[in-house]
């Protein structure tokens, strides 16, 4: 199973953004998307460093949550 990761535009120059994943900034390749799609302030969906999708804030936030509780309930070593 691979796992896809919502995220927040940074900024984006070329055809690279910066996607922000509460509070870890990565690189993002967009080279998938429509030119011009991926712009900062959007939520996005990010597989093996590719924006795979445009998600809408209520939609990238639900996730947010849904995944901050799945991890809370992880045992820490």
């Amino acid at each position: 199973m691979c796992l896809a990761i919502p995220g927040l535009v940074d900024s984006v120059e070329g055809r690279t953004a910066i996607v922000d994943f509460g509070g870890v900034k990565r690189e993002a390749v967009i080279d998938l998307m429509e030119e011009g799609s991926v712009k900062p302030g959007i939520y996005v969906l990010v597989h093996t460093g590719f924006v795979i999708q445009i998600l809408e804030k209520k939609e990238a936030l639900e996730t947010l949550e849904t995944w901050r509780e799945v991890l809370s309930h992880i045992e820490k070593p």
